[in-house]
């Protein structure tokens, strides 16, 4: 059994996860994103703590924690944008700092590495031993698999496809460079377009209600997903043309939009992707859903990662 947290912006979840996948006991609480860096800690040891009260708690050997990101895994710390009170905050070291963790490993990855080992291990890119995997929400997170495994990098954000410029001369990006494709494909993004364009919404304006508008036929919300989904396109199509992927899994809120998304970006894949070798790429949903995040971050503890990701409660790295 592995103890797993997800650990984001509006919420920290947790959960005991057995080999196979299955969540056999889940938990969460609200972030106080706005709060103080060990206000927002405690609310993690809350998680834990409910955790540690289960029957089960004697069969966990290790705990994993998929955290928004950027982190560096060489320090185990994290910067999640969204909470603003952690910037630079040593996540591992405070996580393993809680009582019921006595002698038990804690492991690190950014979120979106953690849904990539939870779509490779378990959803839709089983088997593929190259490929790439991408949450598409409020941002744009991705993961790659390399010969096999999941790839971490140096810092543990490789494939970080969110801040890759796919418009030379777009729009300056909170990161420092212009053009991201985060800036373009989110859900954020999607929404700003369709009311750029005129969309009219009845209701508080995002990527869900862009969405039903397109499904309706609307053509500001068509427009705005069409701009999205090429932009993604093109990410994709210069990823699987550096390191050879065949396969794109493509998760998170925008992906429940369905064929208006997924349409479009078929259509501008097979249009980037012109080279003879990218024939046979595709784009995929994600089959896990929200639990993506838990599911992976149990993969990763459970099969072992890079030492500088993982700290023992004594202190020894």
């Amino acid at each position: 059994m592995i103890a797993a947290l997800d650990i984001g912006g509006t919420k920290i979840a947790g959960a005991l996860v057995d080999r196979d996948g299955v969540l056999v006991l889940r938990t969460r609480r609200t972030t106080p994103a706005q709060e103080p860096a060990d206000a927002i800690l405690g609310s993690v040891f809350e998680v834990l703590s409910a955790l540690a009260a289960s029957p089960l708690w004697g069969r966990v050997r290790a705990v994993g924690i998929g955290s928004a990101g950027p982190i560096d895994l060489a320090h185990g710390t994290v910067s999640p944008v969204n909470i603003p009170a952690w910037r630079d905050f040593p996540l591992i070291e405070s996580v393993a700092r809680h009582p019921a963790l006595a002698h038990r490993q804690v492991m690190l990855a950014g979120d979106a590495v953690a849904m990539t080992a939870a779509e490779h291990r378990h959803g839709a890119a089983r088997g593929h031993k190259n490929a790439l995997c991408l949450v598409v929400s409020t941002g744009v997170g991705a993961g790659l698999v390399l010969n096999g495994s999941v790839h971490h990098g140096l810092t543990g954000n490789a494939g970080h496809l969110g801040h890759i410029s796919v418009d030379f001369d777009g729009e300056p990006c909170p990161c420092g460079a212009r053009g991201c494709l985060e800036a373009i494909a989110s859900g954020t993004a999607i929404t700003r377009h369709a009311l750029a364009l005129g969309w009219q919404t009845p209701l508080t304006p995002d990527a869900a209600g862009v969405a039903a508008a397109a499904r309706a036929g609307d053509t500001a919300a068509l427009a705005a997903f069409d701009r999205a989904a090429r932009a993604l396109a093109a990410g994709i199509a210069a990823t699987a043309a550096l390191i050879e992927i065949d396969i794109a899994v493509v998760g998170g809120g925008v992906a429940q939009a369905g064929e208006v998304f997924f349409e479009p970006l078929a259509r501008h894949l097979r249009g980037y992707a012109a080279m003879p070798f990218l024939k046979g790429l595709r784009a995929v949903p994600a089959e896990l859903g929200p639990d993506a995040g838990l599911v992976g971050a149990a993969v990763l503890a459970g099969a072992g990662v890079p030492p500088l990701a993982t700290v023992l409660v004594d202190g020894n790295r």
